[in-house]
């Protein structure tokens, strides 16, 4: 990617313009805001606070995925070449953002729910699963289908009364016997971090056990080191903080696992020692690393859709991002407050966005809608998220939208 894209200064470009510093409503509508012109344009009027939901996507994405099919018409077999050299590239990218060792770490999946199958199908036996109630719906459905089949056995934590997860419940049911630890760093109902997540895996590993941390709320929000964590696998995607979209998603591998010769089931032709040379040996020889772990043949265009995003978010910086978006949800909890709402987020022991609880949630998000404010509710949870585009006006808006939505027609 070069300096300018169609015309159009990229992140680094524009982030070198933007400066050192912390990020500011003025630097941003400067340097950052026209990167998003299309999707600011298409949405004025609206203020969208669904971003840990689906992100806003630069500009340059429906250039991206216009470069990957104009290798495909003007080369068709040949487009390989290009699409192989940016699938690296997303590894690479994603590697830098986990803080994974090396880039094969990073296993492309359409989905983070295509991650934990896989794991689970690196079990030859029937392994002792540990999670809590609060992973995201793909994830707890496969696990509860898993263990309606006998695949697995499967203990989960409860929340607390106030619908927090404390460690010392799961810390109590990692119990001798315990094969797996699915976990998620942030929870997407409540955007609560899961406190003590080392002792955690410390616990886990203690025992014999490996962990699977979710990150599709913590990814481009939170500054992550996998390696630091010493997690065994981590599942996410581009659909929210990375500006992606869907299909981008993938598996992360500690490297002990692939030097170790872990296998899956989930397996295809891509995990092949040579795929393009069509060999069948028995038993087959599978890639280095993590391309064990390959599939089938992929779609390329979540690679190309997912480049912009990822890019932006490596040349702003990920502790940037973090700092500016706890000031815009503070600024979000106080403007709440004065409406007489109590809101729960900008704190170091939170993700990316604001929550609400209220029995009323769900209507409150339509009321919202109706209001042209965008945001969602999950269970008695609503939630707010500004993201880097959001302006003041906007949050003032966005609080006296829902102080009039809670009072009522």
């Amino acid at each position: 990617m070069s300096d300018t894209d169609a015309g159009r200064p990229t992140p680094n470009a524009a982030v070198a313009g933007l400066g050192a510093g912390p990020l500011t409503e003025a630097g941003i509508r400067i340097h950052l805001a026209p990167l998003f012109s299309r999707v600011l344009a298409a949405q004025r009027g609206r203020v969208y606070l669904a971003n840990h939901s689906l992100g806003r996507p630069l500009d340059a994405t429906e250039d991206d995925v216009r470069e990957a099919l104009a290798a495909w018409y003007a080369q068709m077999d040949g487009a390989w070449e290009a699409w192989g050299a940016e699938i690296a590239a997303y590894r690479a990218r994603l590697a830098a953002l986990l803080g994974a060792p090396r880039p094969d770490c990073v296993v492309p999946k359409g989905s983070a729910g295509q991650g934990l199958r896989a794991v689970l199908n690196a079990h030859d036996g029937v392994a002792h699963v540990v999670a809590t109630r609060g992973e995201f719906d793909s994830l707890d459905l496969i696990l509860r289908e898993y263990a309606r089949r006998g695949r697995i056995t499967l203990a989960l934590v409860d929340a607390r009364d106030d619908g927090t997860f404390d460690a010392d419940d799961v810390l109590a049911a990692i119990v001798p016997g315990t094969d797996l630890v699915v976990v998620s760093q942030v929870m997407f109902e409540t955007g609560q971090i899961l406190p003590r997540l080392a002792a955690i895996v410390a616990r886990a590993h203690a025992v014999g056990a490996r962990v699977l941390l979710d990150v599709y709320h913590a990814l481009g929000v939170l500054p992550l080191d996998v390696a630091d964590l010493d997690i065994d696998f981590a599942v996410g995607g581009s659909y929210k903080y990375l500006r992606g979209g869907t299909g981008a998603c993938f598996l992360y591998i500690h490297p002990r696992h692939l030097d170790g010769g872990l296998r899956t089931l989930d397996t295809g032709w891509f995990a092949k020692e040579t795929p393009f040379a069509y060999a069948r040996p028995d038993p087959p020889r599978y890639g280095t690393g993590g391309d064990a772990w390959l599939e089938s043949t992929p779609a390329v265009l979540p690679f190309y859709q997912a480049r912009a995003g990822q890019v932006f978010t490596l040349a702003v910086g990920v502790g940037r991002l973090r700092e500016y978006s706890l000031a815009l949800q503070r600024r979000l909890v106080a403007l709440l407050a004065e409406q007489g709402i109590a809101a729960q987020g900008g704190t170091e022991n939170r993700g990316a966005f604001v929550v609400v609880r209220h029995r009323e949630a769900r209507a409150w998000s339509v009321a919202l809608a109706a209001r042209g404010v965008v945001a969602d509710a999950r269970g008695p949870w609503l939630r707010l998220c500004p993201d880097v585009l959001t302006t003041e006006t906007e949050l003032v808006t966005a609080a006296a939208a829902l102080a009039a939505a809670a009072r009522g027609p």
